[in-house]
């Protein structure tokens, strides 16, 4: 289990309700959490910071989840981040765009508390040290 205060992770939401929910839960673990409020934003925080991990959010105001990905996957900088898409989109389709397009688990936020995330979060970085 990786140590989880070394554990940057880049939080690419437009609702601030949830981001606050998922910055107390992630800082309360140790983690260091940078927040984008969207698809653009997340992708030039995910430049320049380099998180470990990115959960994206899929509806968002300039850029959608979706495209986001498509650009971080694209992109030799930011190509070997690990992504968890993390939304209420919960359709069968849009569960697969999302694993299609690179993304490395899906969430829907309905169905996990934040603490289920940040065990996610710490399988998916496990899996990509492997």
């Amino acid at each position: 289990m990786p140590a989880k205060k070394n554990i940057h992770i880049l939080l690419v939401e437009d609702d601030v309700f949830l981001v606050n929910i998922y910055k107390t839960k992630f800082e309360l673990e140790g983690f260091k959490i940078t927040h984008a409020e969207d698809g653009e934003a997340g992708i030039a925080e995910a430049k320049k910071k380099n998180p470990d991990i990115i959960l994206l959010d899929i509806l968002m105001p300039k850029m959608d989840g979706f495209t986001a990905l498509e650009k971080l996957k694209e992109d030799k900088k930011t190509a070997g981040i690990p992504v968890i898409m993390l939304t209420n989109l919960g359709q069968k389709d849009d569960v697969q765009k999302g694993l299609d397009l690179g993304a490395d688990d899906y969430l829907i936020k309905a169905h996990f508390k934040p603490s289920d995330t940040v065990k996610k979060v710490l399988d998916v970085i496990e899996k990509h040290k492997k």
